[in-house]
């Protein structure tokens, strides 16, 4: 499995409109091939903070995504960002 996972920052004051912006590709990006799930989601705590979750089957369905993937043109730039990709050998359940 992959993971991709991280924190975007945008102006606080368009982070609901830049999540808005982009539900429909998220909704495309979850019907892909291999596309385990795929989450943009508010911050609880900072303001400006989005917070990246994608998780896929194989590393060619994500490359495949990614070669065809056609977001939208942001409603506002994206000022600083962390986001990192795993390749998990083994998962099961965090609580027995």
């Amino acid at each position: 499995m992959i993971m991709i996972a991280g924190k975007l920052y945008v102006a606080p004051e368009y982070r609901a409109k830049y999540l808005e912006s982009l539900e429909e590709f998220i909704r495309h990006t979850r019907s892909k091939k291999g596309c385990l799930d795929f989450i943009l989601a508010a911050d609880p705590i900072e303001a400006g903070r989005v917070n990246l979750l994608e998780q896929w089957e194989k590393e060619e369905d994500l490359k495949q995504h990614q070669a065809t993937a056609n977001p939208p043109e942001p409603v506002t730039p994206i000022i600083s960002e962390d986001v990192k990709k795993y390749e998990i050998s083994k998962s099961g359940p965090v609580f027995p």
